[in-house]
C-alpha cells in the first residue's frame, strides 16, 4: 500500500513541480547546517494561493529561516506588494537574503532581524497587513497572535503553522513548552473574539502536524497589550 510519503511525492510532483531557485534555497539551507523545519512544498503552495485568493498586498511572516516560504509568499504578491519577514538570527537572515536575491524577489521583501516579540511593536503605525504567517518559536504563539490582530484589519488572514505536533496538542506531555505554546495558540484562536478560526491536520513529508487558519474580525482593537514587560525581558 502507498504511504503518506508516496502520496506527498505524487501531490508535490503533480501540483507543485520543481523550481531551481527553491531547490537552491533548500540546498543552501542544508549546507549552512540549518534545521530542515521549513514548510513542505504542498504547504508552501497553499500559502502562495492564500495570498492570491485573499488579494493580499502586505504580508507579515514571523520566522524566516532560510527564506523558502518567503519566496513563495513574495511570488504571490501583486505589483507593488511587500513581505515583511522577521528572523531572530542574523546568520539566517543573511542566508535568506541570498536566497531571495537568487529567486529574484529580494526587492519585494524586507527582512527585520530580532526576536519576534521585540520587532513586532516597531511595526505599529505602518499600513495593516493583509496576511500573517506565523512559523517561529511555538512558545510565543499567543503573543504572535496578539500582534497579528493588532497589526492586521478585519478580514486579514492569519496562518499559524505546526499546531498538531504529531498529535501531542490534544494531550501535551509535561514540560514540553513547544507543545504547550502550540496548544495555547489554538485555544486562543477559539476563545479570542478577534479571530474566527479552524485548523487542519496534515500528513506529508514533514510528518503528522497541522495548521490553523483564521480571519480577523471587527474586534481587532480589543485584547490585552502583548508587549513584553521588563520582567518578561529579564527572563
Amino acid at each position: 500500500m502507498p504511504t503518506h510519503d508516496d502520496v506527498d511525492a505524487f501531490l508535490t510532483d503533480t501540483l507543485v513541480g520543481r523550481d531551481p531557485s527553491l531547490d537552491a534555497a533548500l540546498a543552501a539551507q542544508q549546507e549552512a547546517g540549518l534545521p530542515a523545519i521549513e514548510v513542505s512544498p504542498v504547504s508552501a503552495k497553499l500559502l502562495h494561493l492564500l495570498v492570491r485568493i485573499s488579494g493580499a498586498r502586505r504580508v507579515l511572516e514571523i520566522g524566516t529561516l532560510g527564506g523558502y516560504s518567503t519566496i513563495w509568499l513574495a511570488r504571490a504578491l501583486p505589483e507593488g506588494g511587500r513581505v515583511v519577514t522577521i528572523e531572530a538570527e542574523e546568520r539566517n537572515a543573511r542566508l535568506a537574503h541570498d536566497n531571495l536575491s537568487r529567486a529574484g524577489v529580494a526587492d519585494r521583501v524586507e527582512i527585520r532581524v530580532g526576536r519576534g516579540l521585540d520587532v513586532l511593536p516597531t511595526l505599529v503605525g505602518e499600513e495593516p497587513f493583509d496576511l500573517v504567517f506565523i512559523d517561529a518559536d511555538k512558545e510565543s504563539n499567543p503573543g504572535y497572535l496578539d500582534w497579528a490582530a493588532r497589526l492586521g484589519r478585519p478580514g486579514t488572514v492569519v496562518v499559524l503553522d505546526n499546531v498538531v505536533r504529531a498529535g501531542a496538542v490534544a494531550d501535551p506531555p509535561p514540560g514540553d513548552t513547544k507543545v504547550a505554546g502550540a496548544r495555547a495558540g489554538v485555544v486562543m484562536l477559539g476563545e479570542d473574539p478577534r479571530f474566527d478560526a479552524t485548523a487542519l491536520q496534515t500528513l506529508d513529508r514533514k510528518g503528522w502536524d497541522g495548521l490553523a487558519l483564521a480571519l480577523l474580525t471587527d474586534a481587532v482593537a480589543s485584547g490585552p497589550d502583548p508587549r513584553p514587560t521588563r520582567s518578561d525581558r529579564d527572563h
